[in-house]
């Protein structure tokens, strides 16, 4: 079967989603009014009202449905993007409508950055699309900050080229069709009583075949988008772009998570327009070998079976068995895209201030040296509470016994220990070389309920790690405390404490002494000592 009559088929397919809401409705008119004129009798009143009443709800479910398929072409407001006009950035769309042009489109009628490494044109559609509307295109700060200009240029012509292919126009109708069926399905499901659900099934049977028909469609729209991207743009960038973007991907949610929520435990925020704007300096300060390390060893996410893209590495096989045109992907010599922007700054805090909540405004702005030291202690105190808790208990219970005192039997509930009664590093210390560490602090670490039941050396084994933790965040927050650490951001690695180079290289043998089987804490007394004649 030819792509235009596997377009045609869909198209019809399409028309009969709709429809299949009309006969319904017909269908269920006919039987109430059979009822009403032929059927009615005063013995079956009760039977009848009650079929009337489920086929007013039916058709009510019916007709929300059918207004949904009808609208789902609409578009809305962008609460969370900023607008911007040719007269704000004009280099920008400068790129934009070169390719809509060469796709033979018009451009869109609205630019929309916003907080995502994506890039997409919708169109306010009459008829799904057969009539054309107001157009609107979103583009990522994300995507502008982390390709060059000619891979935009391809992500950019692909984006019109679901629109500007003439030979496949009924498929850029197929497509905003499954669109508007995906939204109608979600509708049904939203519904809050039984006879939505019910109806909602019956659409949605219709809508898995209406997908699974149209997917070959879908997938050849997306084909010839990117066969349009190569033409206009170079077939090695438009390779690359396709490359690049699951790296970016991967790169902007690791900066979400390890940045720009840095200071969410601490009700902060990093300075105003960095909560976006960061991402770019995370990218400059990794190789592209770095940044793809980010994404090594994840699974890409498992395809939907109604997807309409096809695999991006079948896409770029595709690609690259196009001929030559001498066009390099400008990687080494090309400035990212995000140079095209007036005022990148003001931009990025424009986007903030209309993607973070209202609660945020609230929030305190710090620098990023300052939030990474903020961050760092909060981290350091989290790390050794368990073991200062464990310690001030075990050492409260040994004086309880010098005293003459009865101790605390084992698994009696722990007793309240203050903030000013937990024990310095000093005193941990102490305990260790009294051999207390594994006799008793060992055993008041909270673990979990199968650990508990743990002996000898694997109960060792199992909570040495957090002894190691605990110790190694009283050790941060005696350096941060004295001035001997120093905030790293850390943008090509890990955000955290610069220490000084005597603890950077013998810190981690000297923890693994102090928590050893038969603990030794001469070689961290040695580096306190070291660290306390640097102070004086």
């Amino acid at each position: 079967m030819t792509f235009r009559l596997r377009a045609v088929r869909a198209l019809v397919l399409l028309a009969g989603f709709y429809l299949m809401g009309v006969v319904l409705l017909a269908a269920m008119a006919v039987l109430d009014w059979l009822l009403v004129t032929r059927l009615f009798t005063a013995r079956a009143a009760w039977f009848e009202g009650a079929v009337l009443t489920v086929t007013v709800l039916l058709a009510v479910a019916i007709l929300r449905g059918m207004f949904a398929f009808l609208r789902a072409g609409r578009l809305r407001p962008v609460p969370h993007g900023v607008a911007v006009t040719p007269q704000d950035q004009p280099e920008l769309w400068e790129q934009v409508c070169a390719a809509a042009e060469v796709t033979g489109e018009r451009p869109p009628d609205e630019l929309y950055l916003v907080a995502e490494v994506n890039a997409g044109v919708a169109e306010q559609s009459r008829l799904l699309g057969l009539l054309s509307g107001r157009r609107r295109m979103f583009l990522g700060l994300p995507l502008l900050a982390g390709l060059t200009v000619p891979r935009l240029r391809a992500v950019l012509a692909h984006e019109f080229g679901h629109y500007g292919n003439l030979d496949t126009r009924l498929g850029g109708v197929t497509m905003r069709g499954r669109e508007a069926v995906l939204h109608t399905v979600e509708v049904f499901r939203e519904g809050s009583t039984q006879l939505h659900y019910a109806i909602g099934a019956l659409y949605i049977g219709y809508a898995r075949m209406f997908l699974r028909t149209s997917q070959s469609v879908a997938r050849h729209q997306e084909l010839a988008a990117d066969q349009v991207a190569a033409r206009h743009a170079g077939r090695d960038a438009t390779a690359a772009a396709l490359r690049t973007l699951p790296v970016l991907d991967a790169a902007h949610t690791h900066y979400l998570e390890m940045y720009a929520a840095m200071g969410g435990p601490l009700g902060a925020l990093p300075p105003v327009g960095e909560v976006h704007g960061g991402f770019r300096r995370l990218l400059a300060a990794r190789t592209g070998e770095r940044l793809a390390a980010l994404s090594a060893g994840q699974r890409p996410p498992r395809p939907h079976r109604y997807d309409s893209h096809p695999p991006t590495a079948e896409r770029i096989a595709l690609i690259e068995e196009l001929p030559a045109d001498d066009r390099a992907d400008g990687s080494a010599d090309e400035p990212a895209a995000l140079t095209l922007l007036h005022d990148p700054d003001r931009v990025f805090a424009a986007l903030e201030a209309r993607t973070l909540p209202h609660e945020a405004v609230r929030l305190r702005r710090m620098s990023w040296d300052d939030l990474v030291m903020a961050r760092a202690v909060a981290d350091a105190e989290g790390w050794s509470r368990p073991l200062r808790l464990a310690v001030a208990r075990t050492l409260r219970s040994a004086a309880q016994v010098a005293d003459g005192a009865a101790p605390a039997r084992r698994g009696a509930p722990a007793e309240k220990v203050e903030d000013a009664e937990l024990p310095g590093l000093e005193e941990v210390l102490d305990a260790f070389d009294r051999g207390l560490l594994w006799m008793e602090v060992a055993d008041r670490i909270p673990k979990p309920t199968q650990a508990a039941r743990l002996t000898g050396a694997s109960a060792r084994n199992f909570i040495r790690p957090r002894v190691y933790d605990g110790l190694a965040g009283m050790i941060h927050l005696r350096l941060a405390g004295t001035g001997h650490a120093a905030p790293d951001i850390a943008w090509s690695g890990q955000p955290g404490l610069t220490l000084p180079e005597a603890w950077e290289k013998d810190m981690d043998d000297a923890l693994d002494a102090a928590v050893a089987d038969t603990p030794d804490t001469a070689p961290l007394r040695a580096l306190l000592a070291g660290t306390h004649r640097v102070s004086a």
